[in-house]
């Protein structure tokens, strides 16, 4: 039997344990939203889980592999049997290699990006669809997790740049096919969120150059803020692409 949701709208969020992931689940909670909680390890979701406080009673934790189908099958069907419905998906989760020559990468990290990366947006991303499509009303927004990557590349980044510009193939062909059905995606390019991913930039990471230099970085919460923004527009409003990026980034006129 469903939850009744007293007008709160339902969302995944992806990779929810940590990070941009969190910081998305606690800003749409902030705002309102029942959240399914998304992510590998079971105790970081518990962890968002705490963080939210008041909003705890809104969340759903559920431990996810979001490159396994099944896992991903299971996901989808706990938040139907849980709301009855989806609202919005944010595909968030991924991951990155270590930075190596492009003859040094191994078929292990290329495979496992592109696993978490772009299978995993896609199975979600699917999932997610069918749901939308078939509820009532119908439709719903899904917003892919890009990258400032999916623009200009880092060296040594080849896997998660590919997958960054898969991504974008992706939220266009989801735009076009959801048309019909009230489905509307985006893709929220984000740059230098302050997370543990990025904790190495505080000591400096490797530029176009041949140099290494420290970056700025920006507080995840601004990204969370973005993704709420984008949750609460009307379906027939949508905003396709966002930059989200710390302001002294070297990201234009990198390289």
């Amino acid at each position: 039997m469903k939850e009744e949701t007293s007008m709160s709208k339902i969302a995944v969020v992806t990779g929810a344990g940590s990070g941009i992931g969190r910081a998305a689940a606690l800003a749409l909670l902030e705002a309102g939203w029942s959240v399914a909680l998304a992510g590998r390890r079971a105790e970081a979701l518990e962890a968002t889980v705490a963080a939210a406080g008041g909003g705890a009673d809104r969340c759903l934790p559920v431990a996810t592999d979001v490159g396994d189908a099944a896992s991903v099958a299971g996901l989808f069907a706990a938040v139907k049997q849980k709301w009855g419905r989806l609202d919005l998906l944010f595909n968030n989760a991924g991951r990155g290699s270590p930075s190596v020559d492009f003859d040094e990468l191994t078929h292990e990290d290329w495979f496992g990006v592109v696993a978490a990366n772009l299978n995993g947006a896609f199975l979600c991303a699917q999932e997610a669809y069918r749901i939308m499509k078939h509820q009532d009303p119908v439709g719903g927004r899904i917003i892919n997790n890009g990258s400032i990557s999916a623009h200009a590349p880092r060296p040594g980044s080849a896997p998660y740049t590919a997958t960054k510009h898969a991504i974008t193939g992706l939220t266009k062909s989801i735009s076009l096919d959801g048309r019909k059905w009230d489905i509307a995606c985006s893709q929220i390019d984000i740059g230098n969120a302050a997370t543990e991913m990025t904790d190495r930039m505080t000591k400096g990471v490797p530029q176009a150059n041949g140099t290494s230099m420290v970056e700025p970085r920006m507080d995840a919460r601004h990204v969370g803020n973005a993704v709420v923004q984008i949750a609460n527009l009307p379906l027939d409003t949508n905003v396709q692409f966002m930059t989200i990026m710390a302001t002294k980034m070297p990201f234009v006129g990198r390289g």
